[in-house]
């Protein structure tokens, strides 16, 4: 395992640590996504599955388990103890437009055509467009608390450090895997413009604020 992967990971888990310390300090999941977590969710545990079949690693182990745990922790505490601070009127996303393209393409475009190669196909696809629900959220609400848009950042750090993995692998190991390389240049594309705005406003204390949809 290459610095870019483990860095990635830890990105990834900052990440979600700093949403759950923020929702638990503030006692409050305003400005959260839940159909983003939802999404989140179910990508860990369609991906996760061969915890039961399969045993690479003392870590890799440890990490899908945290992974797992944080994000229904997550859709725990923001649908059940702090429903009441929930903004489902502005969490509108329709997830049926993310869910059924990913369920098509992944028993398209697949490596393999088993029940386990399909679901982690499933979950490489919807991992990549994850965070949509989330992002639509600020754009109509006009603006983002700092600590949820330190959570984005790291987020998208996540799967920008993923990428130099994948090509550090290439050139040591000759491998490359079409469908994640591509799900995660495409999850990273949606990052763009937000990486844009967290350095040109949140790094200089400014909050960050989206034109609202017409």
């Amino acid at each position: 395992m290459n610095i870019f992967r483990i860095l990635g990971d830890v990105s990834h888990l900052l990440a979600i640590i700093i949403l759950l310390v923020k929702i638990h300090r503030s006692k409050s999941c305003a400005g959260i996504s839940g159909k983003s977590q939802i999404l989140f969710a179910l990508v860990f545990t369609t991906r996760y599955l061969d915890l039961f079949t399969t045993f690479i690693s003392i870590y890799n182990t440890v990490m899908k388990v945290i992974f797992l745990l944080c994000a229904y922790i997550t859709v725990y505490m923001i649908y059940v103890k702090f429903r009441k601070t929930f903004d489902r009127e502005n969490d509108s996303f329709r997830l049926e437009f993310l869910l059924v393209p990913v369920t098509g393409l992944s028993f398209l475009e697949n490596h393999s055509f088993t029940p386990l190669e399909i679901l982690w196909t499933f979950s490489i696809y919807l991992e990549s467009v994850a965070i949509l629900p989330q992002l639509f959220m600020i754009s109509k609400t006009g603006e983002a608390e700092t600590i949820t848009t330190h959570y984005l950042f790291f987020l998208g750090l996540y799967r920008a450090l993923y990428i130099a993995n994948w090509v550090w692998r290439y050139h040591t190991e000759k491998f490359y895997d079409q469908i994640a390389v591509v799900s995660g240049v495409v999850q990273t594309i949606f990052y763009c413009d937000f990486f844009y705005l967290y350095v040109t406003k949140v790094l200089k204390g400014k909050k960050l604020s989206l034109p609202m949809p017409v």
